[in-house]
């Protein structure tokens, strides 16, 4: 086993070189880089249970459930965060094909833009079962204001998808209505055209005063739904919206700088090391 002591008195100065000669390289690529801010938006899922209409119109079972969601709820978000509809949205709105200085034009700028903004977007769940979107921009007052847009666009798809649901009773119980409205119609205009002289409205007027109540009843379901409809029931809850961080979380010059000079310091030993066996074996 060689001293070491004595081959760092040795090459010292080729030791030196070759750490100095790194630290250079490194220095030199870390400061050419341009530092990127990071800001974060974290969001917990709300209870799906939320869009029930038997949730919301009845106290009862409004007790049994939280208005907090489960951690899997988050896992259908996070995919559509990995989804380039979202992107090509907030690229769209936001004019980023100016902000990347995207030299592209029309549509194929705005899928560059939504390129380069999902490179630098993380959607992730957290460990502990937060929804968090990261994002890391050159403006620090341009990452926050993507961070929560970002957060918005898969805030109003889930709405969507959950109300679609919803929108699909309102339009079936719609036509029912309409339906039973076109037969108390009719009613009416035979009532008028015969019966009334006749003395036979019993059966008819009852039969009329039947399909009245069932037209009340549809259109209380149909008022209700459009009310979940209209309230947008939140998918997400937000706790913390991305604000403006005031140091670059990018590119960490002191630690890269320091691992550099600890690995040069250990390469350069172990270039030493060999010219010395080599040296010895030679003899």
């Amino acid at each position: 086993m060689p001293d070491l002591l004595y081959l760092v008195s040795k090459w010292w100065k080729q030791m030196l070189a070759i750490v100095l000669a790194s630290l250079a390289v490194v220095s030199i690529t870390l400061y050419l880089k341009p530092a990127r801010y990071l800001s974060t938006a974290t969001a917990l899922p709300a209870s799906s249970y939320a869009t029930d209409k038997a949730s919301v119109f009845n106290t009862n079972i409004q007790q049994l459930y939280s208005a907090m969601g489960t951690p899997d709820d988050l896992d259908m978000i996070v995919g559509t965060g990995q989804l380039d509809t979202v992107y090509l949205a907030i690229a769209g709105q936001a004019n980023l094909a100016d902000h990347y200085k995207v030299e592209e034009q029309g549509d194929a700028a705005i899928r560059k833009a939504a390129y380069l903004l999902k490179a630098n977007t993380r959607v992730i769940k957290s460990d502990y079962s937060e929804l968090k979107i990261k994002v890391w921009d050159k403006d620090k007052e341009v990452a926050p204001m993507l961070a929560n847009a970002i957060m918005d666009k898969l805030q109003a798809i889930h709405q969507d998808i959950q109300n679609s649901n919803n929108i699909s009773l309102i339009k079936s119980l719609q036509a029912g209505r309409e339906k039973l409205q076109a037969n108390i119609d009719s009613i009416n205009n035979y009532l008028k055209k015969t019966l009334i002289d006749e003395g036979l409205t019993g059966s008819y007027t009852v039969r009329r005063s039947a399909l009245l109540d069932q037209v009340q009843q549809y259109e209380k379901l149909i008022g209700e739904y459009q009310l979940l409809v209209d309230n947008k029931t939140p998918v997400l809850i937000t706790v913390d919206k991305a604000r403006v961080t005031d140091w670059p979380d990018t590119p960490k010059r002191v630690p890269v700088l320091v691992a550099t000079f600890v690995l040069s310091l250990f390469f350069a030993l172990f270039v030493i090391l060999l010219i010395e066996k080599r040296k010895s074996s030679q003899h």
